[in-house]
């Protein structure tokens, strides 16, 4: 895929207004976030972009979204220019990832030894999230949850149906995104 300039579109609050996610040509778990007038490669789900994503499957969600807020660890970074909430990520932090539980697709407090997807990794992953609307209105169980915009791995691994990015893109990326921003991935 070229790296070519778009048009910059940006809401009246200064956010852009669109950024789009498409899958590379010849590898499904890699791609490009196309914002303005950056290009930057992403890692994307093991399992692709899919339009009917379930629990579990490893795809990324095809369709339109709109980031929700942003967590950050507050112990590891300073906080980051954005339009967006912000909101630090806590040792209990954790989401909800069982179909099963009342609280699906939510981010939930757990104690130490308690399940769910925990915000605090020992990685790098997480440094940085940015919560999508991705099965939130009506949320379906079954249909996927904690689905991210996050930090990549350094090898650009896929990731369980994120779409992840370099600290660099991602803090540069802040920068313009709002919560009226859409995100269009497939």
């Amino acid at each position: 895929m070229k790296n070519q300039a778009i048009p910059i579109s940006y809401a009246k609050s200064g956010a852009l207004s669109t950024i789009r996610v498409r899958a590379s040509a010849g590898n499904p778990r890699r791609g490009w976030l196309t914002a303005g007038p950056l290009t930057i490669p992403v890692a994307l789900g093991r399992g692709g972009i899919r339009a009917n994503k379930r629990e579990g499957d490893g795809g990324t969600p095809k369709g339109s979204f709109r980031p929700r807020q942003l967590w950050w660890r507050g112990d590891r970074h300073s906080r980051p220019r954005t339009l967006l909430p912000v909101r630090a990520i806590r040792a209990e932090d954790a989401w909800c990832e069982d179909p099963g539980d009342r609280h699906y697709n939510r981010p939930i407090r757990r104690g130490q030894g308690q399940g769910g997807d925990r915000l605090t990794r020992a990685d790098h992953l997480y440094d940085f999230i940015v919560e999508i609307d991705h099965n939130t209105r009506p949320r379906i169980p079954g249909r996927g949850s904690a689905v991210f915009l996050h930090l990549a791995r350094e090898n650009f691994g896929p990731t369980a149906g994120c779409v992840s990015m370099t600290q660099a893109a991602m803090l540069q990326l802040l920068r313009r995104l709002g919560p009226r921003t859409r995100i269009i991935i497939g």
